[in-house]
């Protein structure tokens, strides 16, 4: 059976992949291994809103490290309830926003409406106005929405504590009103709350739902899954995914972060498709692990949230970059070379102040380091470099941009 699998794929061109979509960050699975607890505390902490829905707005906040699958428990938990809700006739919508992409209060509340569906004209409102006109659209409607704020810490440091009160404390003001608003907050440590009023941290506290880094076990039922669902059978041996999990497990002196074992797999397989091989090795894994930066994982999962300009730009430097062969690159050479790539592309390219703050944007989210020029320098400009490997980080802004184009 694993021959003829195999034999399928060389018919095919060559690939050990049979769907390598399974192994990027956005793809949510079917079953989540290992986070059977982190989702019975979520179907607990929600239950109200299948027995008694509008009774009370329900908080939630998920913590841990990267890679430990927050993001990946609140989708899978959300397309559950969202089934649950259905059963019992709720009209529940789903609501998942990035603070990182999303970084004000205006453009959380602007994505809360867009993705709740509301024909709210966004134009010349305040976010306050913004949020009442949607909670009158629920209220007509008879929905209720959970909505999810990734990358929470980063909302709080931008936004502020009046910011993070107003969207949780809204109900205060209206005791009475039915409670279609409920949220589940997703940060990376807790320390974060410490910028909030005592008030508002006790309020964020009360349901914390902790996620560990994944153990050498954990890592290997999850590969497993993600093999299947991705190789062609025969194609990735057992001894594969259990060395890629014991590189990564947190009991054997790795990070215990899944994106960044699944990653590893994912790398494997393509140096096994570039040299024609039949199946991935040990030695595909090994130079996988040499590929992957620390950072480039990281980095993988903050690319799902820029726009097409921005992927354009990162592009731009990156090209710019392996031109000039330097560790360092102006930004005038980077614009150049953006307007450039926007002309191979057919889009009309952003003007130089929207493009430095998509370069402050990038910065802001480690993607890249920018300075301003000291001497060597005539004049004064800003800096431009990427620590990470550029091909590999090249691949993937390619893969996302021909989405962004469809």
């Amino acid at each position: 059976m694993g021959n003829e699998n195999i034999n399928e794929s060389i018919g095919r061109g060559i690939s050990v992949f049979k769907n390598i979509e399974v192994l990027y960050p956005e793809y949510v699975p079917s079953y989540l291994p290992h986070r059977e607890l982190q989702l019975r505390l979520l179907e607990q902490i929600f239950k109200p809103l299948l027995t008694d829905p509008g009774s009370v707005s329900i908080r939630a906040m998920l913590i841990g490290g990267v890679g430990v699958g927050k993001t990946v428990t609140a989708r899978v938990f959300s397309r559950n309830m969202k089934k649950l809700a259905l059963e019992n006739n709720i009209d529940l919508k789903y609501v998942h926003v990035n603070c990182h992409r999303d970084r004000t209060l205006y453009e959380v509340v602007s994505e809360i409406i867009r993705q709740v569906g509301a024909p709210i004209p966004l134009r010349g409102l305040s976010p306050r106005e913004m949020l009442l006109a949607l909670l009158s659209h629920l209220e007509r409607h008879k929905q209720y929405v959970i909505i999810t704020l990734d990358e929470f810490d980063y909302f709080i440091r931008t936004a502020g504590n009046d910011a993070v009160y107003f969207l949780i404390r809204l109900y205060d003001e209206y005791p009475d009103a039915v409670k279609r608003l409920n949220y589940i907050f997703i940060s990376r440590d807790i320390t974060v709350l410490g910028m909030l009023d005592s008030t508002t941290e006790s309020y964020m506290l009360k349901h914390l739902v902790k996620f560990e880094p994944y153990k050498l076990v954990e890592l290997y039922d999850i590969l497993i899954q993600r093999r299947d669902l991705a190789f062609y059978e025969g194609t990735v041996d057992n001894d594969v995914i259990k060395y890629i999990a014991e590189h990564e497990g947190v009991d054997r002196g790795g990070e215990g972060n899944a994106r960044s074992a699944i990653e590893v797999l994912l790398h494997a397989g393509m140096a096994a498709d570039n040299e024609g091989a039949q199946r991935v090795s040990i030695e595909h894994v090994r130079k996988a692990i040499a590929i992957i930066h620390p950072d480039v994982v990281r980095i993988s999962d903050e690319l799902n949230n820029l726009d097409l300009h921005e992927l354009l730009l990162l592009k731009a430097i990156i090209r710019t970059l392996k031109e000039k062969n330097m560790p360092e690159v102006k930004i005038g050479d980077v614009e150049e070379e953006y307007r450039y790539i926007c002309q191979q592309y057919g889009v009309e390219p952003r003007k130089h102040t929207q493009v430095y703050e998509y370069i402050n944007n990038l910065k802001h989210m480690e993607i890249i380091q920018a300075r301003v020029s000291g001497k060597g320098y005539r004049g004064r400009t800003t800096l431009i470099k990427i620590s990470t490997p550029l091909d590999p980080l090249e691949r993937r802004i390619d893969e996302l941009i021909e989405k962004r184009r469809k």
